[in-house]
């Protein structure tokens, strides 16, 4: 037999095989879906195949979601005009006084003998009167806030311990590679969907985001945070971004939302909260250096101010106006004054408010740093001695 009528014979052969093995594997299928679910008198019934679903999301959404808290802001909301928030007949306001306006997320990370304590976004117990956090398991507890701050948008609060049955983990936000899983879990849209969980990727580190804090529509900081695709939503806020391990790496704080765009939810990263947090316990707030001025940035301000009001030479495109100096503040001590344009600080050319307050920050109080600034045209300096708030001259 020549080579080519083997090789076609075995090509038959092996065909045949193939088939006759489809055929044998089809009729086991049919005869599992024919008889798998019913019984004996055709009538159907649930498989008793148990499926085995732990998977590495599921251990790290068990190490960590019973930490997990809703964060509910109460308020007083004085008179009201169904006759139930407003001021009793004595003049004086009662727990039914308290409404709720808010809710958001946050996790117990630590217990120190009878007190627990719980991390939050700032802008979820901003305004409050009362705080309220509810547990997994539907147990409530109040909480009392002892530091936030507004420009990491970080709250710390204490509860009483006797509810807290796990604890959250921080992890290193610097140990982050792109792609690796990331799970956040809150209460989206109120804690009728508390110990929500969703998962995703960690998109992107080391975002800067423009933040307005003070909600006045105009951005005065930049936050830097770990992005994520992990579905984030109002109520979110606060709650963790976990790792694999179950460990902390994030706490949700926003999201970038429009009809054109979907998966941009961001965290502040882990490391950057446990230093704020640990201030926050100690301090009550994050004590910073100041300059002590008002500002507007030079952007605002039209061409025809800048040359009949500051005198500007054409060629500066970016500053920021010093629009009132604080009495006793570093800035009058150097003898900064309204209507100079601080162009340089500290050796860092400086375009607007946010970069200069951040160059601000990431000073010490106590150290001497140089202000270049233009008054009344002319280039001038000056040494500041940093100092904080709380050592202010008045």
């Amino acid at each position: 037999m020549t080579k080519f009528k083997w090789q076609s014979l075995l090509a038959l052969i092996l065909t045949s095989s193939i088939l006759a093995g489809c055929d044998t594997l089809t009729q086991d299928n049919d005869d599992t879906n024919q008889n798998g679910t019913v019984d004996e008198n055709g009538q159907v019934q649930i498989s008793e195949m148990r499926v085995d679903v732990s998977s590495g999301i599921t251990d790290a959404v068990d190490a960590v979601d019973e930490a997990v808290v809703s964060v509910i802001n109460l308020q007083r909301m004085g008179d009201s005009p169904w006759g139930w928030y407003g001021e009793t007949d004595a003049g004086e306001q009662t727990e039914e006084d308290l409404l709720q306006v808010g809710t958001g997320s946050g996790a117990v990370y630590k217990v120190d003998g009878e007190t627990a304590y719980v991390f939050t976004n700032n802008h979820v117990i901003d305004g409050s009167d009362a705080i309220e956090v509810l547990f997994k398991d539907g147990t409530r507890a109040e909480a009392t806030v002892i530091g936030a701050d507004i420009w990491t948008d970080l709250a710390v609060m204490t509860i009483d311990a006797s509810d807290v049955s796990t604890v959250a983990e921080f992890g290193d936000s610097e140990n982050l590679t792109v792609g690796e899983p990331a799970i956040a879990i809150g209460s989206p849209l109120g804690t009728n969907f508390a110990s929500s969980v969703t998962s995703g990727i960690i998109s992107a580190v080391e975002r800067t985001v423009p933040v307005d804090t003070n909600m006045d529509g105009e951005m005065d900081w930049e936050m830097t945070a770990i992005q994520t695709d992990a579905a984030i939503n109002p109520g979110n806020s606060g709650g963790p971004l976990v790792n694999i391990a179950g460990q902390v790496i994030g706490i949700n704080s926003m999201k970038i939302s429009s009809s054109v765009i979907e998966g941009m939810g961001f965290a502040i990263p882990s490391n950057d909260a446990v230093d704020i947090i640990n201030q926050l316990e100690e301090d009550g707030e994050v004590i910073r250096p100041i300059l002590g001025v008002g500002m507007v940035d030079l952007s605002m301000v039209s061409p025809q101010q800048q040359q009949s009001i500051l005198n500007l030479p054409e060629d500066v495109e970016g500053g920021i106006v010093v629009a009132e100096v604080a009495s006793g503040s570093p800035a009058e001590e150097a003898g900064i004054e309204a209507n100079d344009v601080i162009v340089s600080f500290n050796g860092v050319d400086v375009q607007n408010g946010i970069e200069l307050r951040q160059e601000i920050y990431d000073t010490e109080i106590g150290e001497e740093v140089e202000v270049e600034f233009y008054r009344n045209g002319e280039l001038r300096s000056t040494t500041i001695t940093m100092r904080s708030s709380e050592d202010m001259i008045i």
